[in-house]
């Protein structure tokens, strides 16, 4: 894993550094550009995301310095010394707003926005995306997860199943974030004083003699947070019997009440019911049932709706690498460029319609509704609107623009905060707990509409009436280019 400390100089395509030297021979690598990042639409991940990644990519570009090994190095692969010079003595100077972790986004609207030298802006393309899809990827997954579980506790127990070390110890940020009570990773709950989770493994009870020397052994050692694994040999006729013994045997004598019991194969539905059936006969109610086992949030739905006895869940491989949807579609795209002291603003047209992007500098505006507290829709407007004032405002779709809404008693908020100022970092990040706190709420401004897993209503992300005529203009004039 990368030291916390290491610098990440050179994580950047090496495209980005062939046209940075690019830039720098045509003499406009100070030509201010704006760019924005943006994700697409995916069935798989859902109507909408929960932004991460902020904290880091915050860290990151604080510390964005060329030293000699890294010159040395691009001397090597042919960059030119001008723009050696350059990077010796770099200085970072752009303007940077993002969406604060936890805020629900959705597809095509600026999660990132930066503003500054078109050749710097170039060069923080990877380290954004990467920093941003990773964190953001997973903190979604966790969500669909947690929402599923229906209140029920969740833990990240993923870490063996991540994709490198980094993506276990940000993946377990992450996952906080979207609603996990803890993470089984130890380096992730020091560096992000995130609960840890801890409990035992088939491997405990296999080094002894028997399962009820191991469960009372265990109890002895961890009596105020007992949680025995019952599935090793045989869970109903074994495991959960032993369990019960040892917690009569080790915690009631020392006034202590076990914690959980853990499943982890079989029928995790139809056991649950047994073991909840057994303990509650053996006087143990409060005893939670834990669960385990390659699970997802759609195979947590279906245990719930066949009446599962869970109390909580212990999610991995699915949750960290959000198996069913690996790939987080961000993009990083250019929408405006200045020119002889005036904004030029930029578009890009594809033959695949949500390719499309957006042009110009732009605010982003989630509007809510007074009376109920939920998200009406989110706009987009260009930088010189404000509409926090206005009592009235006319929405509508921007592919059909003839449907058209008036929105009133609403309160309009800007979601893009500023994290750099002219290169210095102005953010101060939260802790993590408060984003996590956060993002509860703001899911709770979603319509259970927009929260469906499958088919979720489409929330409008609209643009103004300005923007959207500079798009149609620039589309029209951008044909006759071609």
């Amino acid at each position: 894993m990368l030291n916390r400390n290491e610098k990440h100089n050179l994580m950047m395509d090496f495209y980005e550094i062939a046209l940075a030297n690019g830039f720098i021979s045509g003499g406009i690598q100070d030509t201010v550009a704006w760019f924005d990042m943006f994700f697409r639409p995916s069935q798989a991940i859902g109507g909408f995301c929960i932004m991460a990644g902020v904290q880091q990519l915050c860290e990151t570009l604080s510390d964005l310095k060329f030293d000699d090994t890294d010159i040395e190095y691009l001397k090597q692969k042919g960059v030119s010394d001008e723009f050696l010079d350059y990077l010796r003595n770099f200085e970072f100077k752009c303007d940077i707003w993002a969406v604060p972790e936890g805020t629900p986004v959705f597809a095509g609207e600026p999660i990132v926005k930066v503003k500054g030298p078109v050749l710097q802006a170039l060069l923080i393309e990877t380290i954004i995306l990467l920093t941003i899809n990773h964190q953001t990827l997973i903190a979604t997954k966790a969500n669909r997860i947690v929402r599923a579980a229906q209140g029920r506790s969740v833990v990240e127990f993923g870490s063996r199943r991540a994709h490198g070390a980094d993506a276990a110890v940000y993946g377990a940020r992450s996952a906080y974030i979207g609603g996990c009570i803890a993470t089984t990773n130890v380096q992730a709950s020091k560096i992000f004083d995130i609960p840890v989770f801890g409990g035992m493994s088939h491997t405990w009870i296999q080094v002894f003699d028997s399962e009820l020397e191991a469960f009372c052994t265990y109890a002895r050692e961890y009596p105020d947070n007992c949680v025995l694994l019952v599935d090793t040999y045989d869970t109903i006729n074994s495991g959960v019997p032993n369990a019960i013994e040892a917690f009569k045997r080790e915690l009631l004598p020392r006034g202590y009440r076990p914690k959980g019991i853990r499943i982890d194969s079989g029928d995790l539905a139809y056991l649950s019911k047994k073991i909840r059936k057994m303990l509650n006969e053996a006087g143990f109610p409060d005893c939670d049932i834990y669960a385990s086992n390659s699970l997802d949030e759609y195979i947590i739905r279906e245990m719930l709706g066949h009446g599962a006895r869970v109390d909580g869940f212990l999610v991995g491989e699915r949750l960290i690498t959000s198996a069913d949807a690996p790939v987080f579609s961000g993009v990083y795209k250019i929408a405006a460029i200045e020119k002889n002291g005036e904004i030029k603003n930029c578009i890009k047209l594809s033959e695949n319609v949500t390719k499309i992007t957006t042009p110009c500098p732009k605010l982003l505006w989630r509007l809510f509704d007074m009376e109920t507290g939920k998200a009406i829709a989110d706009l987009l407007t260009l930088e010189d609107e404000n509409i926090s004032e206005l009592t009235e405002y006319e929405l509508f779709d921007p592919d059909y623009s003839w449907k058209r809404k008036t929105v009133t008693n609403f309160v309009a908020r800007q979601l893009l905060v500023p994290i750099f100022d002219n290169g210095k970092c102005v953010y101060k990040s939260p802790d993590i707990a408060d984003i996590r706190t956060y993002c509860a709420e703001q899911i709770d401004t979603l319509w259970e509409e927009v929260l469906r897993f499958e088919y979720p209503h489409n929330y409008y992300v609209d643009l103004s009436e300005k923007l959207w005529t500079e798009k149609q203009k620039l589309i029209k004039e951008s044909r006759k280019i071609q």
